[in-house]
């Protein structure tokens, strides 16, 4: 057994994939090994983005280096030269790098530089060095270039934070560009000290921050990058997010990147794209180079050159803005040769059919690495194909991430409810959606995402109540499409937070059902920032039902953290009552009552218990103070009969959590 793979021992379904599995672990330490052979350590050799780039050295002159081996001529220009294309030659060194050392004052803080490259194609094109640690764009050009990023103080931080405190990630997605009610580009000082006070005192540990990479299109949410070690200058400059992240900490909040190193923008004036004229130098030169479906290119995981850039592009975020792990997204995109457009049908499609080893190799020294650097980061993987072992340790046979999305819930509510009448919703469909993960692999639980708050789609608040939510959101109003919307509301949230994974992951705004889509400055809408907002005024006017919305979700998360939900362990079904459409289930100490019936409630209901003694009710969607009718007690008790269960009256539309009353 000691030469099987833990994932396999653990999984026997794997066992005809056993060989896949420790070719994956064997070639991970043979990579380690040699990375350790040569650099001294993984750390040593994440510091790529040290010896490239534009840097002060101790002499008080200046290193230019560029990995560009194909180029036939670089030379540095920029505001320090008048552009001169002629006077700052690179000159070739090891390894395929031209560098230039320069004299103390020649460089000066603010100043813009590019490189310019003749290519191995003979192109002639000034380019923006692909580990500048800033990028600006002109005002009236709109052209990005780099730019020498040296002020006169030094951030000093002023608050530690152990990522390893998170037990349970409640995590708070977020856009610091929209995070206000002006439709207007936000700032990461604004974020910090207007957004985050709301966020901790909603009861959350996490924020994931997204459009942190420099990008050249607002609209693009971020994710087509062009500098990667830049954090994007629209919301400010680096300091002011070392100054987000450290009163984050402060808040005792983790702060998580939304990292895009599925794939890169294709511009040529802004990104790595053909960097030095040979067409394969970032990214694969042949079709696998392009994304068809993300108009992007694809980075060629499998040149060592490559994935040295991609892992000192994490150790950058760690170790430079002390970010607590990331959000890798668009997984699935880089496992498989396909992208993920293939049916995942079979485990073959896992580690034989189209699958991307040199990428997943990349992936597990990415973890590795993270946890090497920030020991208890928080690294998840969104990923919708379910690849086995995904997060589990490397050294089992897995890739590393702590977590995964668990990408399958939102798109479940969202067909739910096109689709589905109230009355024909199946709770056998609802649980095993709910419940359908690989136990041992941590999913993050989330009923709906920034996809669907993106224009173009619709939030659960949106398909539930659409324009409704516009004109009878007084407390005072009592509209049977808004009164639905809310009660349905609250229980698609509470039924995912409750058995969908073991974290929970929340959009800003859809807490308290924020009424409006987001949209992006664009030629569509006229190159408005309108929409590019979210209006906190709605969640704080007590006169408007969004108030109600919200107190239910700060009550539902402080009600997970008193009882460790949710938790590792997995949730069990101790009822199904198909005919009164009512679902029971117990995870931890705490008892779910949930009532789907459009209008059949239920008095005298029994739901069987674990244990003796009584139990009391610790929250109800149906309570006044959530904007339900308020029909029960909270105040009541409810002994455990003889029998094991409690007995008690479930209001049709509603979900009750029981806990143990000693």
């Amino acid at each position: 057994m000691s030469d099987i793979p833990q994932l396999v021992r653990d999984d026997p379904w794997l066992e005809s994939h056993a060989g896949s599995i420790q070719q994956r672990i064997d070639r991970f330490r043979a990579t380690l090994s040699d990375i350790e052979a040569r650099s001294g350590s993984l750390a040593a050799h994440a510091a790529g983005h040290q010896l490239t780039g534009i840097h002060r050295q101790p002499d008080g002159g200046w290193m230019i280096r560029e990995w560009l081996p194909k180029a036939k001529a670089v030379s540095l220009v920029g505001d320090f030269n008048g552009w001169n294309r002629d006077s700052h030659p690179l000159a070739p060194a090891r390894g395929g790098v031209w560098q230039l050392h320069l004299p103390a004052g020649t460089l000066g803080h603010g100043q813009k530089v590019k490189l310019h490259i003749t290519g191995a194609d003979g192109s002639h094109r000034d380019r923006i060095p692909a580990c500048i640690l800033r990028a600006v764009q002109d005002p009236e050009t709109h052209d990005f270039s780099g730019q020498i990023w040296e002020p006169e103080e030094q951030y000093v931080w002023r608050n530690d934070f152990d990522p390893s405190s998170v037990k349970v990630p409640l995590i708070y997605e977020a856009h610091v560009g929209m995070s206000g009610e002006e439709g207007r580009v936000h700032s990461y000082r604004e974020f910090a000290n207007a957004t985050l006070p709301r966020i901790a005192a909603g009861g959350y540990n996490v924020v994931q921050l997204m459009a942190v990479q420099e990008h050249p299109y607002y609209g693009s949410f971020g994710y087509h990058v062009s500098s990667f070690f830049a954090p994007s200058s629209r919301f400010g400059t680096p300091e002011d997010l070392k100054y987000l992240v450290d009163t984050a900490h402060g808040l005792g909040i983790a702060v998580l990147l939304d990292i895009v190193h599925s794939h890169a923008v294709k511009n040529i004036a802004e990104g790595l794209n053909d960097l030095d004229g040979s067409g394969n130098l970032y990214f694969h030169g042949d079709d696998r180079g392009d994304h068809p479906q993300w108009d992007s290119k694809v980075f060629d995981y499998g040149r060592p050159e490559v994935r040295q850039f991609l892992l000192s592009n994490v150790r950058h975020w760690l170790d430079e803005f002390h970010f607590d792990g990331f959000r890798f997204d668009g997984i699935t995109s880089m496992l498989y040769w396909h992208r993920g457009t293939e049916a995942f049908d079979n485990y073959d499609k896992y580690f034989t059919h189209g699958v991307d080893n040199d990428a997943i190799l990349y992936l597990q020294l990415a973890t590795t690495l993270a946890q090497e650097l920030r020991p208890g980061a928080i690294v998840i993987a969104e990923d919708m194909s379910g690849m086995p072992g995904l997060c589990r340790p490397v050294k089992e046979g897995g890739v590393g991430f702590t977590h995964r999305l668990a990408m399958g819930i939102p798109d479940f509510w969202i067909k739910l409810l096109k689709h589905t009448r109230d009355e024909d919703w199946n709770l056998d469909e609802i649980w095993g959606t709910l419940v359908n993960r690989r136990h041992g692999e941590a999913n993050i639980a989330y009923a709906e995402s920034h996809d669907q708050a993106l224009v173009g789609d619709k939030t659960l608040a949106f398909w539930l109540m659409d324009e409704k939510m516009y004109w009878n959101m007084g407390k005072d109003d009592p509209d049977p499409v808004v009164e639905r919307g809310i009660a349905l509301h609250k229980i698609i949230r509470l039924l995912t937070f409750a058995l969908g994974g073991e974290g929970w992951l929340n959009f800003m705004g859809n807490e308290f059902g924020h009424p409006e889509w987001l949209d992006f400055p664009r030629e569509g809408n006229g190159w408005s920032y309108h929409y590019c907002r979210r209006q906190w005024s709605l969640a704080e006017n007590p006169a408007l039902k969004y108030v109600w919305m919200g107190a239910f979700d700060r009550a539902m998360l402080e009600t997970g953290k008193q009882h460790g939900l949710p938790g590792a362990e997995r949730a069990q079904n101790i009822w199904m009552d198909y005919e009164a459409k009512i679902m029971a289930a117990r995870r931890g100490d705490l008892v779910f009552v949930f009532n789907l019936s459009v209008d059949q409630s239920r008095p005298d209901f029994e739901v069987p218990v674990p244990g003796t003694g009584a139990y009391r009710l610790v929250l109800d969607t149906d309570a006044s103070v959530f904007g339900g009718q308020g029909r029960v007690d909270a105040s009541i008790e409810y002994p455990v009969s003889a029998e094991g269960k409690l007995t008690i009256y479930s209001p049709a539309r509603t979900a009750m959590v029981f806990a143990p009353a000693g």
